[in-house]
């Protein structure tokens, strides 16, 4: 039978409880969980390529892949603060030209034989994760101008999460991308966090581990 009762959103729910933590001495405490994104077109289905943390070096290749090469780091927490071992996190990107690996991708910017494009992960008992790649290119899609971003789908014990990290040198253009305007109030926990030349730091949090 259908409900005819109110929905809720785990984005509306994740934002409510992230405002209850701020609400009055009977609310409880909680770290802002990261803003939902859609998955997208271009996840990585079947593929059957190298899947390891740097995503810039292919066995057997002689060349690095093309572009500025960057670091990121960071761990996945639950909404108490508590790191989250054996998350499993994949990743995939657009290249240094702004164009996805995949056949789905209508662009005519040059794909890079040299690139991975995507990674999977787990997290240590730290909940700690680390990987190498090239800073993505902005691009145009049927939406809009889509800024520089990663996408990660992060499966936890409990909660599985779809997310695009944003980065911060980037803030006038991720102000004019669609996706990243429609997280609202969680854009901040979708933008990471520079760390150095070349290097940025994005904790994921999740709803519960």
């Amino acid at each position: 039978m259908k409900s005819t009762g109110p929905t809720i959103s785990r984005r509306a729910f994740a934002i409510g409880a992230a405002a209850a933590a701020v609400a009055g001495p009977r609310a409880f405490a909680a770290a802002a969980t990261t803003g939902e994104s859609p998955l997208g077109p271009f996840y990585p289905v079947g593929y059957r390529g190298e899947s390891d943390f740097d995503l810039t070096r292919l066995k057997g290749h002689a060349r690095r892949a093309q572009g500025n090469v960057i670091e990121v780091a960071g761990r996945v927490l639950d909404s108490k603060g508590n790191p989250v071992s054996g998350a499993r996190l994949t990743l995939w990107q657009a290249n240094a030209f702004g164009r996805y690996a995949h056949a789905n991708d209508p662009a005519v910017a040059p794909l890079d034989p040299d690139f991975q494009g995507t990674a999977k992960l787990v997290t240590d008992r730290q909940g700690a994760w680390r990987i190498v790649t090239v800073k993505p290119k902005f691009y145009d899609s049927p939406i809009g101008l889509r800024t520089p971003h990663i996408h990660w789908d992060v499966e936890g014990r409990t909660h599985r999460l779809t997310a695009q990290m944003y980065f911060p040198e980037g803030a006038e253009m991720n102000a004019k991308d669609m996706l990243f305007g429609q997280l609202g109030p969680q854009q901040a926990t979708s933008v990471a966090a520079a760390d150095g030349a070349g290097r940025y730091r994005w904790d994921i949090v999740l709803m519960d581990a």
